[in-house]
C-alpha cells in the first residue's frame, strides 16, 4: 500500500502566505489573458491544423482548450470564452450540437488540472504542500487528459459519427508563418515564464505569478485590447474573486481543526484498518466521495471538505500528498460535468444563448467527458509516477 514517492513538509505559514499572494496574481493573469483574446487566437490556429479531420474543430477545441488553460487556469473562463468561439463555427459545419457542447463542457475543466490553477493552490493550503510542487504535479495529468480527451473525440467520429456530426472541410485557407506566429507566440511567451520559471526554480509560486501578470498586461496593451475600464473591472473581479476563495480557506482551516477536536479522521482510519480495507479499497470509497458530492457541490467545496477528513488516513498509509491532491483535483473535477450542479455546464447553457440547445442537451454531451476523466483518474491513481515525476 506504499504509494509515497515524495513528500515534503512545508511550514503552514509559509504555505497560507504563498497561497494569499498567488491567488490574485493568477486570478488577475487569466482575466488579463482572456480580455486580451488569447484563447481566440490559439483557437483559430488549432483549428486551421484540425478541420480536415473528422471531429477535427473538437479536437482543435481540446487543443486551444489545454493552451489556454496553461495562462488562465480557470475552468468557468475556459467554459465562457470557447462556448462562443467553438460552438457556433462546430454548428455552422453542421456537429451535433451535443457534441460540440459536450466538447466545450469536457475540455473546459483542464482549466483546473493543468497549472496554474486556483484548486491546486487551494489543496497546498489544505494539505501545508508547495503551491510550485502542486503546479509541476499537474502538468502531466492535464496533458494525458488532453490526449485522452483527442482519442476518445476520434474514436466517437469513427465509432459513432452520428453522434459527433460535422462535416470535413477540404478547402482551408491556411494563414502565413507570421500569422501564426502572431497569435502563438505571446500564449507560449507566458507559459514558459510562469511554468518555466517555476520549473527550472529562478521564480517561485508567488514571482511566477507577478511576473505572468506584468507580461500579460503588456500583451494587452500591445495589442489595444486593455481599456482603462477594463483594466479596472479585471483588479475588481480580482478582488471579489480573490476574497470569496481566501474566506473558504479561512473556514476550511476552522473546518479541520474542528474535524481533529472531534476525532473523526482518527475514527475513519481506525475504521478503514479493522476492516482490513486495502489502497484500491480506500481509494475507491475516496472517489465515490467526490463523485457524490460532485452532483451536490461546487470543485472547492468538495475539496476543503473531503481533504482534511482523509488527509490524515493518507499520510498514516504513507501516500505521497502532492499526489493524493492531483487525485483529489482531478476527481472533484469530474463534478463539473454531472448533474444537478455541473457548473461548467450551466456556464456555457448561460453562455451560448440558443434555444436549440437545451441545459439537458450539455449534461448528456458531456457525458462520455465526464467517463474519460474517470478512466484517467484511475490510472492516475494506479501510476502515481505520472504525478510525480517532474517534481
Amino acid at each position: 500500500m506504499n504509494r509515497r514517492t515524495h513528500r515534503r513538509q512545508p511550514i503552514k505559514s509559509r504555505v497560507f502566505r504563498d497561497s494569499e499572494y498567488t491567488i490574485p496574481l493568477f486570478t488577475f493573469m487569466g482575466l488579463i489573458v482572456s480580455k486580451a483574446g488569447l484563447g481566440r487566437d490559439i483557437y483559430e490556429v488549432m483549428t486551421m491544423r484540425f478541420r480536415k479531420v473528422k471531429g477535427g474543430i473538437g479536437m482543435a477545441t481540446v487543443g486551444a482548450n489545454a493552451v489556454f488553460a496553461a495562462v488562465t487556469g480557470s475552468s468557468i473562463a475556459s467554459a465562457s470564452v470557447f462556448t462562443k468561439v467553438s460552438v457556433p463555427q462546430m454548428m455552422a459545419q453542421e456537429y451535433n450540437p451535443r457534441f460540440a457542447v459536450g466538447v466545450v463542457a469536457g475540455s473546459s475543466v483542464l482549466g483546473m488540472i493543468i497549472p496554474p490553477s486556483a484548486m491546486l493552490i487551494i489543496y497546498s493550503f489544505v494539505a501545508e504542500q508547495s503551491v510550485g510542487d502542486m503546479f509541476l504535479a499537474g502538468v502531466i495529468p492535464g496533458i494525458l487528459l488532453a490526449i485522452a480527451y483527442v482519442g476518445a473525440i476520434w474514436f466517437m467520429g469513427r465509432f459513432t459519427p452520428n453522434f459527433v456530426g460535422g462535416r470535413v472541410v477540404e478547402d482551408t485557407e491556411w494563414m502565413t508563418g507570421r500569422e501564426i506566429a502572431s497569435k502563438t507566440l505571446p500564449t507560449l511567451g507566458l507559459i514558459t515564464i510562469v511554468l518555466g520559471g517555476i520549473y527550472t526554480g529562478w521564480l517561485t509560486a508567488v514571482e511566477a505569478g507577478a511576473a505572468g501578470s506584468l507580461v500579460a498586461l503588456i500583451i494587452a496593451l500591445v495589442r489595444r485590447s486593455m481599456s482603462a475600464k477594463g483594466f479596472w473591472d479585471a483588479l475588481l473581479e480580482t478582488g471579489h474573486i480573490t476574497a470569496a476563495i481566501l474566506f473558504l480557506i479561512t473556514a476550511a482551516s476552522i473546518y479541520s481543526r474542528m474535524l481533529g477536536l472531534a476525532g473523526l479522521p482518527n475514527q475513519l482510519q481506525d475504521l478503514l484498518a479493522g476492516n482490513a480495507a486495502s489502497f484500491w479499497t480506500i481509494m475507491l470509497l475516496y472517489v465515490l466521495l467526490m463523485l457524490f458530492l460532485g452532483t451536490l457541490l461546487d470543485t472547492a467545496s468538495i475539496i476543503l471538505i473531503v481533504v482534511p477528513l482523509f488527509l490524515p488516513l493518507a499520510e498514516a498509509l504513507d501516500m505521497s500528498l502532492i499526489w493524493f491532491g492531483i487525485i483529489t483535483v482531478v476527481g472533484a473535477e469530474i463534478g463539473l460535468l454531472t448533474p444537478p450542479l455541473g457548473i461548467s455546464c450551466f456556464v456555457i447553457k448561460s453562455t451560448i444563448n440558443d434555444d436549440r440547445i437545451s441545459l439537458k442537451d450539455v449534461f448528456m454531451g458531456a457525458l462520455p467527458f465526464a467517463f474519460v476523466m474517470l478512466i484517467v483518474l484511475f490510472i492516475l491513481i494506479e501510476f502515481p509516477i505520472l504525478s510525480l515525476a517532474l517534481i
